[in-house]
């Protein structure tokens, strides 16, 4: 197989999607030939400073490779750590094409608009030599699995809230109850809501010594930079918006820690408590794809961990995410519009007058009875596993991927779990023998969201 020049091999082409290029695979083909050294430096908030350092071709021939190559690359980095400042050091021409690509007119245009609302600041690229790249900086800022005292947990989820009152790691009361933060638009409602769940954790413990929350969202702080509980409320009001848990845990006890992080970090912590094990990635399939990241000592590092905007998929073809425009990333093959992209091309006809996740429905009643159309969708997703396994495992430690969502239920997450197992043993087997795929068992599922998110601050 070839793309770009690039010579890359893949035994087992996704069944229903052959021409899927895995950006994993083929970076692998491509670095073996590239001997031009760079380094690209992603600067996030608080001076923190990730730099990595690679290879190009740097021949005339092999200029679009190399742009195609740093590209994703970059597209990856902010995806997965987060970043408003980019320093491509040792190529000035890929520096000045993603200049002009992070710009509001550029192709990225998206992106340099979601992560100037997330760090309030232009995103900007820099074009630097090789020998004056800025230095790393990561400043970890370790959270989660600490279980001493008397804990508030809660979990800001879309639909429901839930919280819990934690005293030396044992759940004492817990409560769930819906609530409706996408409709509102004035953040009062969220507040009221938050701090109600404060105080009724509160009133089930002697004392309370620190809050932890889990969130949908991006977070600088604790502060909710872009979240989908506050969806209707407009960005005149988010002043108000970065101070909502902090505003409300203050109400409890000023003196109290309180930790926010994302509620997809929170599940992967959950897994690892449960689990006992660290360096494990939580990855669920459902609406969309949410990834939660734990490193090997189970803390949660800060990272925006948003895989579903991050590409997977070279192919120039892909599906495009109609949010952030871009092709082939991480949501159109690990959520339900993956099964709904896939089902046509397997021979079924779902029902157009069916909600989205009445469709997925449809396609996995067709699996429970042993469809083979059906059994073609979910194997094609297990094969994208597979194959972006092998790029996660280039950017984070993996020891355990825990899959997670409705799209994993029944038959067909078996199915999922099976190829992409028998893909990377076939494939990868020492990436196979490090890093085991997985669905929750019970052990990891004792640990609730709420009781997780208790465990975040430190005392």
């Amino acid at each position: 197989m070839q793309y770009l020049g690039i010579e890359y091999q893949m035994k087992h082409a996704p069944k229903l999607d052959p021409t899927f290029i895995p950006f994993g695979v083929w970076r692998e083909a491509y670095l073996k030939e590239a001997k031009q050294p760079i380094a690209i430096a992603v600067e996030r908030d608080k001076g923190r400073v990730s730099v990595h350092k690679t290879f190009i071709h740097g021949t005339p021939e092999m200029a679009e490779a190399d742009y195609r190559y740093v590209e994703r690359y970059v597209k990856f980095l902010l995806w997965s750590t987060g970043g408003f400042r980019v320093t491509i050091c040792g190529c000035t021409e890929l520096a000045q094409r993603l200049q002009k690509a992070y710009t509001a007119e550029g192709e990225r245009k998206f992106d340099a608009m979601f992560f100037h609302q997330v760090y309030e600041h232009e995103l900007e690229v820099i074009d630097l030599p090789l020998d004056q790249c800025p230095e790393s900086n990561e400043i970890a800022q370790p959270m989660g699995g600490n279980m001493d005292g008397c804990r508030i947990g809660f979990d800001a989820g879309g639909s429901d809230r839930k919280v819990s009152a934690v005293i030396d790691g044992e759940c004492v009361y817990s409560e769930e109850v819906l609530w409706f933060p996408k409709l509102n638009e004035d953040p009062n409602y969220q507040y009221n809501e938050i701090l109600t769940a404060f105080r009724t954790a509160a009133s089930k413990m002697p004392r309370v010594d620190a809050i932890g929350v889990s969130s949908a969202g991006v977070f600088i702080g604790n502060a909710p930079m872009v979240s989908s509980i506050f969806y209707k409320v407009p960005r005149s009001q988010w002043d108000f918006v970065k101070t909502v848990f902090d505003r409300a845990a203050a109400e409890i006890d000023p003196k109290i820690p309180i930790l926010v992080a994302n509620d997809g970090d929170v599940s992967a912590l959950a897994g690892a408590i449960g689990l006992g094990k660290g360096n494990l990635m939580g990855l669920a399939m459902g609406t969309s794809e949410a990834v939660g990241y734990v490193d090997k000592d189970q803390n949660v590092l800060g990272w925006i961990n948003e895989l579903a905007f991050a590409p997977v998929d070279l192919q120039e073809g892909a599906m495009q995410d109609e949010w952030s425009t871009d092709f082939g990333v991480g949501c159109k093959y690990f959520s339900q519009d993956a099964v709904i992209k896939l089902a046509p091309w397997a021979g079924i006809e779902i029902p157009q007058d069916l909600s989205l996740a009445h469709k997925l429905k449809f396609v996995q009643g067709l699996m429970e009875e042993d469809d083979e159309r059906a059994i073609a969708v979910f194997e094609t997703i297990g094969a994208y596993l597979a194959y972006t396994t092998v790029l996660y495992s280039q950017f984070y430690d993996l020891d355990y991927m825990m899959l997670l969502g409705r799209v994993m239920s029944g038959k067909g997450g078996d199915t999922i779990l099976r190829v992409c197992n028998e893909i990377l043993a076939d494939e990868y087997p020492q990436l196979a023998a490090k890093c085991k795929v997985t669905l929750p068992d019970e052990k990891m599922r004792r640990v609730g969201q709420s009781v997780a998110a208790a465990s975040l601050p430190k005392i």
